[in-house]
C-alpha cells in the first residue's frame, strides 16, 4: 500500500520538474511569444540578446580566471626569489644578481633589472630607473586587465538595450489588441525585458568586482616590489661602504634580455 502511494506520489512529481526545467530554459535562454491563437513560436531578436549576452558571460568567465592565475603576488613579487638577491647582494655577488634578475620573469626582476642597468650612473639613477620600471610593470597589467573592465561596462548597457527592446515589444502587442492584451502575450516583451536585464548584470558584477580587486593587487604588489629594490639599492647609497662596481654590469650577457 505504501509503495503504491510512493509511486503515485513520484508520478506526479515527474511532470512537475519536467515544466520546471522547460520553464527555466524557456525563461533565461529562448523568449518563446505566444500568438492570440495560442500558438508558441522564438522571438529571435530578444533570443539573440540574451545568447549574446550568455556568449559574454563565459568569456567573462574565461578573463575572470585566466587574469586571476597572470596576477598573483606571487608571479609579480616572488618573496624567496628577493630574499635570495639581498643575500647574494650582501655577499657581494653582483654578477650573479644582474644576471638572475634579468633571466627572471617577475615584476620584482624586471624592476631590479632596470635598476642595476643604470648602476655605472650612480644610485640616484639606480632609483629612478626602479620607480619608472614599476610604473611601467604596472602599466602593462593595467592594459591586460582592461578587457574585463570593458565587459563590465559594456554588459549591462547591451541588457539594456534588450529590456528597452523588450518593452517596446510589450507596447506594441498593447496596441494591436486595442488595450485588451492577454498577460500571456505580452510574456515576451516582458521576459526579454527582465531577462537581458539580468544577463547583462550576472556578468558586469563579477566582472567588475574581479577588475577592481585585482588592480589593486596588482598596484600593491607593485608598490612593493619597488620598495623592496629601493631598500636593496640603498646598500650603494652614498656613505654606505658597499660600492657596485660598472664592470660588474657589463660582465653579464643577459642584462639586455627585452622583457
Amino acid at each position: 500500500m505504501k509503495i503504491r502511494h510512493v509511486t503515485t506520489a513520484f508520478a506526479l512529481l515527474v511532470p512537475a520538474s519536467n515544466s520546471i526545467a522547460q520553464g527555466f530554459g524557456s525563461i533565461f535562454f529562448v523568449i518563446m511569444e505566444t500568438s492570440p491563437d495560442g500558438s508558441s513560436r522564438i522571438e529571435w531578436v530578444g533570443s539573440c540578446m540574451i545568447w549574446l549576452l550568455i556568449t559574454m558571460s563565459m568569456a567573462n568567465i574565461y578573463l575572470i580566471s585566466t587574469l586571476w592565475v597572470r596576477n598573483k603576488r606571487q608571479r609579480m613579487l616572488p618573496l624567496a626569489f628577493a630574499n635570495e638577491m639581498d643575500k647574494l647582494l650582501d655577499e657581494g655577488h653582483h654578477v650573479e644578481v644582474v644576471e638572475l634578475a634579468a633571466a627572471e620573469s617577475s615584476d620584482y626582476s624586471a624592476i631590479l633589472s632596470a635598476a642595476l642597468r643604470q648602476a655605472p650612473s650612480g644610485h640616484a639613477s639606480m632609483v629612478r630607473a626602479a620607480e619608472q620600471a614599476g610604473e611601467e610593470a604596472a602599466v602593462k597589467r593595467f592594459r591586460k586587465l582592461e578587457p574585463l573592465n570593458v565587459l563590465g561596462q559594456v554588459s549591462p548597457m547591451i541588457g539594456l538595450l534588450g529590456t528597452v527592446y523588450g518593452v517596446i515589444m510589450a507596447f506594441q502587442t498593447i496596441a494591436r489588441t486595442g488595450g485588451n492584451a492577454d498577460p500571456v502575450t505580452l510574456a515576451a516583451g516582458i521576459g526579454t525585458a527582465l531577462v537581458a536585464t539580468f544577463w547583462g548584470l550576472l556578468i558586469a558584477i563579477p566582472a567588475l568586482g574581479a577588475y577592481a580587486t585585482m588592480r589593486n593587487a596588482v598596484d600593491a604588489a607593485t608598490l612593493e616590489s619597488v620598495r623592496r629594490v629601493d631598500t636593496s639599492l640603498n646598500r650603494f647609497a652614498p656613505g654606505q661602504s658597499r660600492s657596485i662596481s660598472p664592470a660588474a654590469f657589463r660582465a653579464s650577457p643577459t642584462a639586455e634580455v627585452v622583457r
